[in-house]
């Protein structure tokens, strides 16, 4: 009975993590909420619209590249032609 609880309670609390892949923006996101941790109020807002928008850090490798342009074009619901042109364009601006 142990087990199965325990089983229980690290699908409720793992699962959503491990089953959904969070988009790049999702991920930029959470990684300016962490940078900015412990700031309140409009110190917070300052510091969130500061790193958000700030340019993105560009990949170095060619997978990097690749895994960012698709992980892009899968976000806008891109096929066919549009996405053969989004991910020439993404690959040469990275």
């Amino acid at each position: 009975m142990k087990t199965l609880s325990l089983l229980a309670c690290l699908l409720f609390l793992g699962g959503p993590v491990i089953a959904s892949a969070a988009t790049p923006q999702q991920q930029r996101m959470a990684d300016c909420s962490a940078r900015n941790k412990g700031k309140t109020g409009e110190d917070y807002k300052t510091a969130q619209k500061a790193c958000l928008s700030a340019p993105a850090p560009t990949a170095s490798t060619p997978q990097e590249r690749m895994k960012t342009c698709n992980a892009d074009a899968a976000a806008k619901k891109l096929a066919g032609d549009a996405r053969k042109t989004f991910m020439s364009g993404c690959l040469k601006a990275h």
